[in-house]
């Protein structure tokens, strides 16, 4: 068989909502200057909260089988501590497939555009990343509830 999209056709659309979490490690420094909104590119944490908003709607642009989704709803939450930025996407949709990728791929790109803003701090005197890491990207719940109406 062919890859393709699987056939949702038959499938009722129902409330869904899947949040989906990542971190990146930094240093010290460059985490103080997060917060006191030190860094040159901007207020890295709105920065970040847009393009995971937009990688949220352009899911399906980028993951080829992913199905354009009416999306009703976004969040983007990110916390802060003395070694990181942990970023945690919750997105929402009436449909009839889930809504994790498109949670994914919103953390993935916050994490990406927290590392673009602020990598001029974070190289070594070579030019390395010795210390920075995204890591944890995961999906931290997945939900599915109340059935709508059949399509056909």
């Amino acid at each position: 068989m062919a890859p393709g999209m699987v056939d949702i056709t038959g499938k009722n659309d129902t409330l869904r909502s899947a949040t989906a979490e990542g971190r990146i490690r930094l240093k010290r420094e460059t985490i103080n200057r997060i917060r006191n909104g030190a860094v040159d590119k901007g207020d890295v944490l709105e920065v970040a909260r847009v393009a995971a908003l937009l990688a949220i709607k352009k899911t399906p642009e980028i993951i080829p089988h992913c199905h354009p989704i009416p999306l009703t709803g976004a969040n983007v939450e990110f916390d802060i501590d003395q070694d990181g930025v942990t970023v945690r996407v919750t997105v929402k949709a009436i449909y009839r497939t889930g809504v994790e990728m498109e949670a994914l791929t919103g953390a993935a790109a916050a994490l990406l555009t927290i590392w673009d803003m602020v990598k001029k701090y974070e190289k070594d005197s070579e030019g390395q990343y010795p210390y920075t890491r995204i890591e944890y990207i995961r999906v931290l719940r997945k939900e599915k509830q109340g059935l709508r109406e059949k399509r056909v």
